[in-house]
């Protein structure tokens, strides 16, 4: 069972990993690291967990710690009577991409409010004919989607910023 859990972990790693390598423009190795301290959870992982698991050398997990931190991606603890550092994400690198979500999506947002006019302004004082007129109703759909999807996740966003979540 214990192995499963392992070999799943691992495979979410590589998964993750890639996905943020995209995202956030990260190093390969990078990626697969911040992915394996958010599968870690709050617990943390080492440094020589790490070196271990993801088989890297020390100087590669250590030179990409250093810039996860420098990014302000990842955090360390340390435990009384332990000198090891034990790395979590940190809480803000979740609400900075919220905040790039929204931004992003209210950017979309604004340019469909304005084609949506263009096209609407078009078919009343241009296009007498209805077959040839835009149908807007993608537009409006679109909108109502981004809306939605844009009130969802500030309402998550509140919710950890106001520690809702033990993240």
């Amino acid at each position: 069972m214990k192995e499963e859990i392992c070999k799943q972990k691992m495979s979410l790693v590589e998964k993750l990993g890639v996905h943020l390598e995209n995202r956030e423009q990260l190093a390969p190795v990078a990626a697969r690291i911040l992915a394996y301290i958010i599968l870690t959870g709050k617990k943390g992982t080492t440094f020589e967990e790490m070196v271990t698991v993801l088989c890297a050398s020390k100087s590669t997990i250590s030179t990409h710690l250093n810039h996860l931190q420098d990014l302000n991606k990842i955090q360390y603890f340390t435990k009384t009577g332990d000198r090891k550092k034990y790395f979590v994400i940190k809480k803000d690198t979740i609400i900075q991409h919220i905040d790039n979500m929204v931004s992003h999506w209210d950017e979309e947002r604004k340019i469909h409010v304005e084609i949506k006019d263009y096209k609407e302004s078009i078919n009343n004082t241009k296009i007498k004919n209805n077959d040839e007129k835009f149908d807007l109703s993608f537009h409006d759909d679109y909108i109502k989607f981004i809306d939605g999807a844009s009130d969802s996740i500030k309402a998550l966003r509140v919710k950890i910023t106001d520690n809702q979540f033990n993240i």
